[in-house]
């Protein structure tokens, strides 16, 4: 064996300190039978650099669903606005009605093209991420006219000579088809 002291040699019978063969400092020191890491600062380190990145994901999902309820609303509110007006309501009782549905902070506007009453309602979506993301949702709802104007009554077509008001959307919808599909099988 050579000069140097025992320590260095682990593997041999002189050790006098079997930590300090093994390198364990003296700094570290262990209890027997209870884990301790090392690598604690690290994982706090890595906690803080990925918590503002999950709290900016939960943050978009959160003002998407803020979103898609708010569209939603909007829509219900466009198509109410729509029924009104179709019903022969005046267009300040059809505002009332959408404002009550999709909420004061909604804009609204009616046009009429001939028989066709269109409503638009527009809305700022909500959500934690509101003031910093300008996302500005619309709802369009278009209805016939089931009243007659001054203007006459609605013309008729070559199969059905009278139109009678009808006050669900999807029924006139539906009669509509089947007058298309009367007048092609009869021509």
């Amino acid at each position: 064996m050579s000069g140097a002291p025992a320590a260095l040699h682990p593997g041999t019978r002189g050790v006098r300190n079997r930590k300090a063969a093994a390198g364990i400092s003296r700094g570290d020191r262990r209890e027997p039978g209870k884990v301790q890491s090392t690598m604690a600062g690290a994982v706090t380190a890595e906690f803080a650099v990925a918590l503002p990145a999950v709290l900016l994901l939960l943050a978009l999902l959160l003002s998407g669903a803020a979103a898609g309820v708010t569209q939603l609303r909007l829509e219900e509110a466009a198509l109410a606005g729509g029924r009104a007006l179709a019903r022969g309501e005046d267009p300040a009782a059809a505002e009332g009605i959408v404002r009550a549905l999709a909420g004061t902070s909604a804009t609204v506007s009616v046009a009429a093209d001939g028989e066709w009453l269109h409503v638009t309602v527009a809305d700022r979506a909500g959500g934690p991420l509101a003031s910093t993301l300008p996302w500005t949702l619309t709802a369009k709802a278009s209805a016939r006219r089931e009243m007659p104007t001054a203007a006459g009554p609605p013309r008729p077509g070559p199969l059905l000579q009278e139109r009678t008001p009808v006050t669900n959307l999807k029924t006139v919808a539906c009669l509509e088809r089947v007058a298309a599909y009367l007048n092609t099988v009869a021509a």
